[in-house]
């Protein structure tokens, strides 16, 4: 199987971004953003991603998420708390300086933070007077200290305070600059470095336990513990038009049914819908091998797996529990007890997997196998399931911070221009956030919050649809044909053995065989085909 490596790295690297959040919800609509109160302590993108999926993968208060296919999970939660903790050490130094030289002088630092929140409110409105409206509120605002400065209103130590109230957050901020340039360079070189594949790895210390009694890092084992066994269940769930969350929606489907008639003898062999899916099991291993030395198939993912259904709108998954589930998957046992009893009315479906990985973890090809008997009818029914590429935007690598402009003199020649890596309303940003990272709650009340889509799963949250790439596409329609005709040979045989006329179900198979060599993605799943 190829590497997950491209899809988790891609994941990994948003923890790192700047930028707005509102780049989330382009990539998926169902991500919701509660708007800030003041725009000042406003997250940028890699604050909101990684502070959601810290909480909603770790927290306290989590509710089940879906399986990743094509990624490993833990891998981008540790990168958020990487992020974090980055971050955190930042706004600890922030602090320090917001103390220094914001507490000691007050008004004059209210008095600078407003200038910049009313900049940040002009921006937003539509038009080039807007904008320049709010260069001119910080004109005024350093006009005003300069004044403040020349010739204060009051007199002695009141006069020096005055002009200290104004200069000093000016030297702040100086000083809070370096600090988040230097974090900024840091977060960007992790940002570019995992996209490139040659990223470090996360470090989170406070997940490895201090002495015994330390709850925190037990308690995050834990929620690690936990995210390992959602990701191993065999229990997917079936959301209608959505498809099966984590695989994606059903873009084919091809029958088999016939009559079960004896040949040459009063009655066929007893045997059960169990027989037959552990032939095809089998069949399926010898993908992977083919009579010409060509390359082909890599080596599939084969698995049961018991499929629950579950609303279109549904906001939560809950997997089953009892004495034959063991960490959130369904023992042999019950697996093969749905497999022969529960093919009608309500219950758990069972199905067989056989699931390519593909492109670094970018294609997810899954082709599920169900075998149902009803009277005297055997139904064998072979769905495909594709889940393209993460969204363009977790692929995208950070710009430089650089414009090209006309020479002065050679005007007809251009020159490269560095922009500041940290702009200076960012810079207050960061300043005004940081003694209040310290109180979550009170700075998701100001500053907005990330609201993930639910159900939640981090693969499927921002997946495209593959039939935008041609390679992708021609990789999940060339798998189906190989498939069909192994699941089809290896249910023949079987009922060749327990005396079973086969001639129907021949025929039917290879009309099913030429049927598929035309097949072309269609939206199975809304029954609009």
């Amino acid at each position: 199987m190829d590497g997950q490596t491209a899809a988790t790295q891609a994941l990994s690297s948003a923890a790192y971004r700047d930028g707005r959040v509102d780049a989330l919800v382009k990539a998926n609509p169902a991500t919701g953003v509660r708007p800030p109160r003041l725009s000042i302590f406003e997250p940028n993108l890699g604050e909101a991603f990684a502070r959601a999926v810290q909480v909603r993968m770790l927290g306290g208060a989590r509710k089940e998420t879906v399986q990743s296919f094509g990624t490993d999970p833990q891998t981008v939660v540790e990168h958020c708390l990487a992020a974090n903790r980055i971050r955190q050490a930042r706004d600890a130094r922030l602090t320090v300086v917001m103390a220094v030289c914001g507490l000691l002088f007050l008004p004059g630092v209210l008095i600078w933070l407003i200038a910049f929140q009313l900049r940040r409110w002009l921006a937003k409105a539509e038009g080039a007077r807007a904008g320049a409206l709010g260069g001119l509120v910080i004109a005024v605002a350093g006009l005003g200290t300069l004044l403040l400065i020349w010739r204060p209103p009051l007199h002695g130590l009141g006069a020096w305070y005055l002009r200290a109230m104004m200069v000093v957050p000016v030297i702040g901020w100086i000083i809070a600059r370096r600090i988040c340039e230097r974090t900024a360079v840091d977060l960007r070189d992790r940002w570019s470095g995992l996209l490139s594949g040659s990223g470090v790895g996360a470090q989170i210390p406070e997940a490895v336990p201090q002495h015994p009694n330390d709850e925190r890092a037990e308690r995050m084992r834990q929620s690690f513990v936990a995210l390992a066994a959602e990701q191993n269940s065999n229990v997917v769930f079936y959301a209608g038009p959505k498809g099966i969350l984590g695989m994606g929606p059903r873009w084919g489907s091809w029958q088999l049914a016939e009559e079960l008639v004896p040949q040459g003898m009063p009655e066929i062999h007893p045997f059960r819908s169990w027989d037959v899916i552990k032939a095809i099991q089998a069949k399926l291993g010898e993908l992977e091998r083919g009579p010409l030395h060509t390359g082909g198939f890599p080596k599939p993912s084969i698995r049961h797996w018991i499929v629950a259904p579950l609303g279109e709108n549904a906001t939560e998954i809950s997997r089953p529990t009892g004495a034959e589930v063991e960490a959130f998957t369904v023992k042999d046992f019950e697996l093969q007890r749905i497999c022969n009893e529960q093919q009608f009315g309500s219950g758990n479906r069972h199905y067989l997997g056989v699931q390519f990985v593909l492109w670094d973890g970018q294609l997810v090809i899954t082709l599920l196998i169900t075998v149902t008997v009803l009277h005297a009818t055997l139904r064998i029914e072979v769905t495909g399931h594709a889940l393209g590429p993460v969204h363009s935007l977790f692929t995208a690598k950070p710009a430089p911070k650089e414009k090209e402009v006309s020479k002065s003199v050679k005007f007809w020649e251009t020159k490269t221009v560095q922009l500041p890596l940290v702009e200076p309303g960012e810079v207050v940003r960061l300043a005004a956030r940081a003694p209040l990272t310290w109180f979550p709650p009170v700075l998701d009340f100001f500053g907005g919050q990330l609201t993930l889509p639910e159900p939640f799963g981090l693969r499927s949250a921002w997946a495209d649809k593959p039939w935008k790439h041609r390679f992708m596409s021609d990789d999940a329609l060339r798998a189906a044909t190989p498939v069909l005709r192994a699941v089809h040979a290896a249910a023949l045989s079987v009922l060749e053995e327990n005396g079973v006329d086969t001639e129907r179900f021949g025929t039917r198979s290879l009309f099913l065989s030429n049927v598929v060599q035309g097949v072309e993605p269609r939206r199975a799943d809304a029954y609009d085909a």
